[in-house]
């Protein structure tokens, strides 16, 4: 259990609120590229509690600007997009991508009013088929070299979801390894080989054993968790026999992201990001080590689910999560279908909208999270402080920053500790595309025999 105040420390991310200013030091996951596809690309933004409208002018640029106009406070997500900015549909004001004036036209012709009039901007960079942005003071900082921002184009597919809580509470479900076991069980194992786009679905490394049943057969998981250079890494090891432990390895990507092995192939990199504090939004970048993500397929198996133009679930707690009491009896532990975007949506809004955790009592396989709100608290009292905080990179400690390895397969019980950096390695070096083993790894792993 914790107070109040410490609750508070931990989840709030207004402007002015401690974790707040620490968000602001880090690149947001604001739009997806997509969302600004068509003939008029703008979209507002409500980002880190701060009302924003996105658009893409003429020349490709992008700006992120206040929503109210520095005018007379009109909505600029209905504005006019011409003439190298946005233009204010109320007295045409325009915008250009960086909030400076370029013309207030209702004024007298020889006016120099717009030259002093500059509406707050934030810059903008697409990277991996995500629009991010800045919002934060001086100079950002680098992005690391992690798979997802080195990989082409073609192999990885990036997506979101809106989730109605505090982004924290649904974080700390990325790094539960033991949730999986009872949130996501499925009673009966389905054929490994449709599993592709469908997390815990396919068969796990080294095995034709479907995760599905070493999931329910193996709930009691040891964890271990390590400090990294980019967070914690997470090991969580389901000893099957003697012989052979299924090993599952994931990351806590500071501030708010995380990093775990969707597939044999593929990795999810996601964040959650706060909207305000009783909203936020999961940002995820699918990256394959072997072939091109089938975009098609990967998007349109989502928008079974989500909807447009907001990203919102279908099945949500105005419909009790399609919840059906059959179901929980003979097929899902939830008995909320098979997707396991909609389990994990039921467990963290039920919590409400920000978490009591004055009232939570945490146990021996809730360690990552102790260990995560630990160095997020730490972190925050930097920033207050006015020092940086931990991953704000310069460009030279950005490129140092490289995988993070993940992993999901049956192992040896005795040498799991080499067997995991093997597989990963493994993939890296057979990839199509150049992608960095990291060079703490590297240095441990001289051979490749037990993942060959």
């Amino acid at each position: 259990m914790m107070s109040q105040e410490a609750n508070d420390l931990i989840t709030r991310t207004g402007r002015k609120d401690p974790c707040g200013k620490l968000m602001r030091m880090y690149w947001q996951p604001a739009a997806l590229v997509d969302e600004l596809q068509g003939p008029r690309p703008v979209r507002p933004v409500k980002l880190l509690g701060e009302n924003l409208v996105l658009f893409r002018d003429e020349q490709g640029r992008y700006g992120l600007i206040d929503r109210h106009c520095a005018h007379r406070g009109a909505d600029l997500a209905f504005g006019r997009l011409e003439n190298g900015g946005l233009r204010c549909a109320f007295h045409g004001w325009l915008f250009d991508a960086s909030g400076q004036c370029l013309e207030t036209p209702a004024e007298p012709k020889d006016s120099k009013l717009c030259q002093g009039i500059k509406q707050r901007a934030y810059p903008v960079v697409e990277k991996s088929g995500i629009l991010w942005a800045y919002l934060g003071e001086g100079e950002p900082p680098a992005f690391p070299e992690i798979d997802c921002f080195v990989a082409p184009d073609s192999h990885t597919f990036a997506f979101k979801g809106h989730i109605s809580c505090n982004w924290l509470q649904a974080l700390e479900v990325g790094i539960d390894p033991a949730h999986a076991s009872f949130l996501h069980r499925f009673f009966e194992d389905e054929d490994t080989s449709t599993a592709y786009g469908k997390q815990f679905r396919g068969a796990s490394a080294g095995s034709d054993m479907p995760m599905t049943k070493i999931l329910r057969e193996y709930d009691n998981p040891i964890i271990n968790v390590e400090h990294t250079e980019y967070g914690l890494r997470l090991i969580a090891l389901r000893e099957i026999d003697e012989e052979r432990t299924h090993v599952r390895v994931t990351n806590q990507l500071f501030p708010h992201g995380f990093v775990i092995p969707m597939s044999t192939e593929m990795t999810i990199t996601q964040w959650h990001v706060p909207i305000d504090d009783e909203n936020c939004y999961w940002y995820a970048i699918f990256t394959s080590y072997t072939a091109p993500v089938d975009k098609k397929k990967m998007r349109d198996q989502r928008l079974e689910l989500y909807e447009l133009p907001d990203y919102k679930s279908r099945k949500n707690k105005s419909n009790d999560y399609g919840f059906d009491p059959h179901e929980q009896a003979t097929a899902t532990y939830t008995g909320m279908g098979t997707d396991i975007n909609v389990h994990d949506q039921w467990a963290v809004e039920s919590m409400g909208a920000i978490q009591d955790r004055t009232n939570e009592h945490l146990g021996q396989s809730d360690k990552a999270i102790v260990q995560y709100r630990r160095l997020l608290r730490q972190e925050i009292e930097k920033v207050v402080g006015g020092e940086k905080p931990f991953m704000f990179l310069d460009a030279a400690h950005a490129r140092s920053i490289q995988g993070p390895a993940t992993m999901d397969g049956i192992g040896p019980t005795r040498g799991w500790e080499i067997y995991w950096m093997e597989v990963d390695v493994k993939r890296r070096r057979g990839a199509p595309w150049a992608v960095p083993v990291p060079t703490e790894i590297a240095g441990k792993i001289r051979h490749l025999s037990a993942a060959e």
